[in-house]
């Protein structure tokens, strides 16, 4: 402990507050928060640490303190301070993003259902969160097949397809009574709630009455559906009578290392077991419920937050104010508590047999920084080039902080140039866009960028970095004549072939496998809509409203190709309907 420190620690108050780990070259590589800082702060260096907190207390070289009112506001400045900084020895939910719902659009004048990531429609009743969208479609796909409620978004002017098969009361045509729509949500509501046993009877008597009469394909028909609602039944666990909407949280460690599982209930049915796995750094209790907090920052909150322990249980207590948090020592809950543990380790089992290359990736960028003689690369741009002999060209840019992709950051660029085949030409006219737009907006530069390609791509990027005056260092991934990664280049043309270092390869690998990934489906998507243009542009009656219309409808020229006409006519009017299906049957 140099005496910067020393003298640091001596000056700390006893309050709530932020702390700033600094390293020597005066980044922020760890952000942490403390109901008394003193206490906390003096613990990373008067007591001895392993794994990643040995590490970060290591590259310390000085740190600064932010005092709060309250732990619970330290907290939330802590959150923001880390989602600016991106320290490095941070850890930050890996599935940040809100998991979709089931919302049913009740307080309206024509009801129907839909997928939802928010909660925030008061016209609305949401069921979930799912576990995964595919999940929650499976659910849709079954209630517009028995409820018939309409399933387009806005009431076209004609009758459809699901009109003529009985799926929809065509409020198109016809004024639905209200009372008829409630009867039907009430319907679906209970179906959601997992009271399916009136439905499955009907269901089971319409597939016999079908069979009497030897309408067989009928009696499959509703054979189906009674198979869909056993298959969604039997992945939903109905524990809790009471109905109460619930998260069960536990954790389980070894050798530093933690799992957190999570168990979601709605309305007393098991939607999803979710598991989160990190290489533990601080106190446990602290970073379980850090975690937690991260999790509701991004999503809904239950009624009750049942947890492990009575630490965890005060901390989130002060956090949450509208829900009931418990952490109960015996009965149902704390029999699914021990349930989740048993999934948290489980979950860090299967970490440790998979996922070494992810714990191991901070040590791996430090190993980079040393190979390219630059400072350790914590944010990683990397460009690629994707066109179709020369059309809908794109360049496209990820970023990955710290190892991790940011996907929130990764950026499309449509090259305007007029050799839209010249993959030099169009990586200048990308980069050149790119940092002079983050110049403009004095937004964060990389540490390192690297371009998909060897000395020309690398020659194009130091020129544009002169031109710029750009702080990053630069970098290549060379290529065989299979196209596959060979080697790591830089900016005096030196190549690394990493034999001895199979992890880095590895990693700089999946990092341009993703670049490559994204070019090429922002490229395909582009291609798409060039060719939807094309079809629809000589169509009277399809304006730009409704090619974005028909584009939402059939994301692909495939499924436009197996759109019946009935299908054509709820979005655009029957003449061009008529004149776009035949169209599209005259497509190679």
């Amino acid at each position: 402990m140099n005496d910067i420190l020393k003298k640091q620690i001596e000056l700390l108050p006893d309050q709530p507050g932020c702390y700033l780990m600094h390293n020597i070259d005066d980044e922020i590589i760890y952000i942490g928060k403390a109901k008394n800082l003193k206490k906390r702060v003096s613990q990373y260096f008067l007591r001895p640490h392993s794994g990643k907190t040995a590490a970060m207390v290591s590259h310390v070289d000085h740190f600064e303190t932010i005092i709060t009112k309250s732990e619970k506001e330290a907290l939330i400045l802590e959150m923001n301070l880390i989602q600016k900084n991106h320290p490095r020895y941070n850890i930050l939910l890996m599935d940040d993003k809100h998991y979709p719902y089931i919302a049913i659009h009740k307080n309206i004048e024509n009801p129907y259902v839909s997928l939802s990531r928010n909660v925030k429609d008061k016209k609305c009743v949401y069921f979930g969160p799912y576990p995964n969208s595919s999940a929650a479609f499976e659910v849709i796909d079954l209630i517009n097949k028995l409820f018939p409620l309409r399933k387009c978004r806005n009431v076209p002017k004609s009758p459809c397809l699901y009109y003529h098969i009985g799926q929809c009361l065509a409020p198109c045509v016809q004024k639905v009574e209200r009372e008829k729509y409630d009867e039907i949500v009430n319907n679906i509501t209970d179906f959601l709630k997992g009271k399916n046993q009136d439905l499955v009877k009907d269901l089971k008597e319409k597939i016999r009455k079908h069979s009497e009469l030897l309408e067989f394909e009928r009696a499959q028909e509703y054979k189906k559906m009674l198979d869909a609602i056993n298959h969604i039944t039997e992945k939903q666990t109905v524990e809790f009578k009471d109905k109460i909407n619930r998260d069960f949280f536990s954790f389980h460690t070894r050798e530093n290392y933690i799992a957190i599982a999570l168990f979601s209930y709605r309305q007393g049915i098991l939607l999803s077991k979710r598991s989160f796995c990190y290489e533990l750094i601080g106190e446990i209790n602290e970073f379980v419920s850090e975690i937690i907090y991260q999790y509701y920052s991004i999503n809904s909150i239950p009624s009750e937050i049942i947890v492990s322990n009575d630490e965890i249980r005060d901390n989130l207590m002060e956090y949450f104010e509208n829900a009931n948090v418990f952490s109960p020592t015996k009965g149902k809950l704390h029999d699914v508590l021990d349930t989740c543990e048993i999934n948290a380790k489980e979950a860090l089992d299967e970490h440790f047999l998979t996922a070494k290359l992810d714990d191991d990736v901070l040590n791996l960028l430090d190993k980079l920084g040393e190979i390219l003689h630059i400072k350790t690369p914590s944010r990683i741009e990397l460009f690629d080039n994707s066109h179709l002999q020369g059309t809908n060209a794109i360049g496209a840019m990820v970023v990955f902080i710290n190892g991790i992709p940011y996907k929130k950051l990764y950026r499309k660029f449509n090259i305007q140039g007029v050799n839209k085949k010249d993959d030099l030409s169009s990586m200048r006219e990308t980069l050149t866009r790119r940092y002079k737009r983050v110049q403009e907006e004095n937004g964060e530069m990389p540490d390192l960028i690297i371009v998909d390609g060897g000395k020309g791509q690398i020659e194009v990027a130091l020129e544009v970095k002169k031109e710029l005056n750009l702080p990053f260092a630069i970098a290549g991934l060379v290529k065989t004549s299979k196209h596959r990664t060979s080697a790591l280049m830089d900016e005096q043309f030196n190549e690394y072939y990493l034999d001895d270092e199979k992890k880095l390869f590895l990693l700089l690998t999946r990092m341009q496998d993703e670049v490559h990934r994204y070019a090429i489906t922002t490229h395909i998507k582009k291609r798409n809509k060039s060719m939807f243009n094309s079809i629809f542009d000589d169509i009277d009656g399809i304006g730009d409203k409704r090619k974005e219309q028909l584009i939402k409808a059939y994301p692909s020229i495939s499924e436009l190709k197996n759109a019946k006409i009935e299908e054509l006519e709820q979005i655009i009017p029957k003449e061009s309907a008529k004149l776009l299906y035949e169209k599209i049957r005259n497509l190679n």
